[in-house]
């Protein structure tokens, strides 16, 4: 490896420059934010989205401009960064709607607003104000996103041409994610939780920032094919990845409790699996304690033994290296630039094998 593809792939230096593009961007909002408006809002927007993250919907747009060839620069990170202002916006809102009270082993947003109403002692439901809070807050992320991503610098016309993809991305997230309310109420099959994690989060987590890097530099369709046939493969096992630590996981390493999942049904791949290998008294105990929100430790290790029993853990992680093995071939046939190629394989790695 040459020292200049090593600095391109400084996969450290460029969360830090994310970072900084974030920072400078918040503190333009903040003389303008109105007059007599809590600030409240403010600073925990601004404490959540700069709390830590790993910057991967950043890091492959990034890559995906620089494999169509274009070079480094100041306005590909702004643009880039401005992805992660979206995540933050569909990290609150899932939140909310799956109930779960942390997030990067703080309290999430809609946690911290009921904790707010209740140490003030104000009138009515603490957890409905602090819900309805966190909503604002998820929609200003998203709002932000938008003016971060068009204030970037990048030339108009193929700001356009990102924006497209941009644009496709928040409708596949949204659809995705009802589409998850819908398979937690359905069959639970399989296959409907294969289509949920590729529609909620494999595609908005590599394939759509990765084409949006690429239709930001102005790269034609086979560029495009290409980062879908190495995205979609790698999302998928990214999302597989997150299921089995939000079960198998250590709460002070990924920042949530291994509770959530469990309690709220969340109808996962890994799930699916265990229901459709359970002999009949574990099948028994599977609708007995999934989805039980009074699940407690000696209940969610019970569940963890009976994923275990059934083989459901051992074949997601056959599905993830399939799935890995498979974008590594795509990428090595991809039309990108050959440290792209290196870079992309290094986050593919770190997306993957991961304890958070």
């Amino acid at each position: 490896m040459t020292a200049q593809m090593a600095r391109d792939i400084d996969t450290e230096g460029l969360r830090a420059r994310c970072d900084a593009e974030l920072v400078a961007f918040l503190d333009r909002q903040d003389p303008g934010w109105p007059d007599g408006a809590p600030r409240g809002v403010f600073d925990t927007l601004r404490r959540f989205v700069l709390a830590g993250g790993k910057r991967l919907r950043p890091m492959f747009c990034y890559w995906g401009w620089r494999g169509a060839g274009r070079p480094d620069s100041p306005e590909i990170v702004a643009a880039a960064a401005a992805l992660e202002l979206f995540h933050a916006f569909a990290l609150i809102h899932d939140d909310i709607m799956d109930g779960s009270d942390w997030r990067r082993g703080e309290a999430s947003v809609h946690r911290l607003f009921a904790d707010l109403h209740t140490r003030l002692s104000w009138r009515g439901d603490p957890g409905a104000y602090g819900r309805s809070a966190a909503l604002l807050c998820g929609d200003l992320c998203a709002t932000w996103a938008d003016q971060m991503f068009h204030e970037s610098g990048i030339p108009a016309d193929q700001l356009r041409q990102g924006y497209a993809v941009y644009a496709h991305m928040r409708t596949e997230v949204i659809a995705g994610q009802y589409l998850d309310l819908v398979s937690g109420v359905g069959d639970g099959s399989v296959a409907s939780a294969l289509t949920v994690i590729r529609m909620k989060a494999a595609r908005y987590t590599v394939t759509r920032p990765l084409q949006i890097g690429a239709g930001l530099a102005g790269a034609g369709e086979e560029l495009q094919a290409a980062y879908a046939a190495f995205g979609d493969p790698l999302g998928d096992a990214f999302q597989l990845r997150d299921d089995v630590l939000g079960v198998f996981g250590d709460p002070a390493v990924t920042g949530k409790s291994v509770l959530d999942d469990l309690r709220e049904g969340k109808p996962t791949v890994m799930m699916a699996l265990a229901r459709a290998r359970a002999d009949r008294g574990q099948a028994d105990r599977l609708r007995a304690l999934f989805g039980n929100p009074g699940l407690d430790g000696d209940g969610a290790e019970e569940l963890r033994a009976i994923i275990v029993a059934t083989g459901a853990r051992d074949r997601i992680e056959h599905m993830i290296r399939v799935r890995a093995e498979s974008a590594l071939a795509a990428l090595a046939d991809a039309p990108v630039t050959p440290e792209a190629r290196e870079s992309l394989t290094t986050l593919a790695g770190s997306a993957v094998n991961r304890q958070r």
